[in-house]
């Protein structure tokens, strides 16, 4: 896959990291528990590569909060954007050094996960303490998991069926290249 393919298979991920939220987003309680943003992001990372991963987790909620005026900039959106550069990032790195099956998959997504919420959650303390405001272990346990269990639910299935799919239909993926 060359560089120009690259960047207009991120451009996709990141068009649909703006749009999925604009169909859960007319009950937003419904839009942040579905993790809409997420899924394109990490795609991203297993099938481009992590740069490209990472640089479609920073610009993805950025853009949509610029654009649409959600999320909100501070401390949302800016929190957002390091959560999924780190789940483009991880979820590309591992990928790509892992065997290319399901097993695979769900390991660097699960790793994925993990990591980016751990990084959501040191960001936020800083963000929200810019603002004056405490985040506390509660915070990060209902934002990172109690209420995004529909969201990592879908990732966990959507996720890897989409790139067996993938596998299946013998696209290839920028990570197998490296």
């Amino acid at each position: 896959m060359n560089n120009t393919r690259k960047m207009i298979t991120t451009a996709f991920f990141i068009a649909l990291g703006l749009i999925l939220p604009m169909i859960t987003g007319h009950v937003p309680a419904i839009g942040k528990m579905l993790l809409p943003m997420h899924i394109p992001v990490l795609l991203c990372g297993m099938i481009v590569g992590w740069q490209y991963g990472l640089a479609a987790g920073v610009i993805t909620p950025l853009l949509r909060s610029f654009l649409f005026g959600m999320p909100p900039l501070m401390p949302v959106a800016a929190g957002m954007a390091f959560e999924l550069a780190a789940y483009g990032a991880v979820a590309g790195l591992i990928y790509s050094r892992v065997r290319k099956n399901t097993a695979g998959t769900y390991l660097a997504l699960i790793i994925a996960m993990l990591l980016g919420r751990v990084v959501w959650g040191l960001v936020s303390i800083v963000l929200y303490g810019i603002q004056g405001n405490a985040f506390s272990m509660q915070m990060f346990l209902a934002g990172a998991f109690l209420n995004a269990v529909p969201g990592i639910v879908i990732q966990l299935l959507l996720i890897p069926a989409l790139m067996a799919a993938l596998r299946h239909a013998k696209v290839p993926a920028a990570v197998q290249e490296a």
